[in-house]
């Protein structure tokens, strides 16, 4: 049989229904890496590609055991996806057989530590970094306004709290992002909070929309949370696609959850 055109290795995986194609950056060369956006946009579309949140671009790394590049299904780049990270630390240590992986990322260095592995799924504990709370901020809509804490893990969010989750949410959550009150976008989410150490969250992230988890969309909400006293560490963060704990220790903010590694298959680029 002739395949058609390049042809591109991945692996898939998912943490909590958040799902990532990881590829060796080395596949690509020339003028197709310079368009990496439009290969991504291809790879992830859910009915001519293989479908999925973003694609994890893997380089090798002088002091890390890996260097990624994150661009999201829509072709934009991003800093960083906490379930990203723990997808390609699963590979690492699926291929390499490594318990504590490094991994560089646009939002610096992210250490993931091995806590549990059955088959192809491991669960880790990554150390996020210091998170960054801002003041309560108001964003105008088409019919109001809405009340959220703006938070930094690397990559913007802002967090909106509320008793029970709007049927319109996804359309507020769009809207928030289009406001214009964030120059680097903003990834979304609504939360309710269950108990002192429970929320349930639902996101909203730039370059995708709606998505079934979030790392570091899950560590924002449960530090605004702590922040603003409606709850305490660990927080328990569940969302559609499963469960994550977060905790803070010393202001770093610590994530644990699982990936687990799907599939691998080739992409063919024509």
């Amino acid at each position: 049989m002739s395949l058609p055109g390049v042809v591109i290795p991945f692996v898939k995986a998912s943490a909590c229904g958040n799902d990532f194609l990881l590829v060796d950056a080395a596949v690509i060369a020339g003028d197709l890496a310079a368009d990496m956006g439009g290969i991504t946009r291809r790879m992830c579309d859910r009915h001519e590609g293989v479908g999925a949140d973003g694609v994890e671009w893997m380089y090798p790394h002088a002091s890390a055991d890996v260097e990624i590049r994150l661009i999201n299904n829509d072709g934009s780049e991003a800093e960083i996806s906490g379930n990203g990270t723990r997808c390609v630390a699963a590979y690492v240590c699926a291929e390499r057989g490594l318990e504590k992986i490094t991994i560089q990322t646009g939002a610096g260095l992210k250490t993931c530590v091995l806590t549990a592995s059955r088959e192809s799924e491991y669960e880790f504990e990554a150390e996020m970094g210091e998170a960054a709370v801002g003041a309560e901020l108001a964003v105008k809509l088409g019919d109001g306004e809405v009340r959220g804490i703006p938070v930094s893990m690397g990559n913007p969010h802002y967090v909106v709290f509320a008793p029970e989750f709007a049927e319109d949410w996804r359309t507020q959550a769009a809207e928030i992002q289009h406001s214009g009150q964030f120059k680097q976008g903003v990834n979304v989410q609504m939360v309710t909070v269950d108990g002192k150490h429970d929320v349930s969250v639902l996101f909203f992230e730039r370059g995708v929309g709606e998505t079934q988890s979030s790392g570091t969309g899950s560590c924002a909400s449960a530090v605004a949370a702590i922040a603003t006293r409606r709850a305490e560490s660990p927080v328990r963060v569940h969302a559609p696609g499963g469960t994550q704990r977060v905790r803070l220790e010393n202001e770093l903010v610590y994530l644990r959850g699982a990936a687990r590694l799907v599939c691998r298959g080739e992409f063919f680029l024509s």
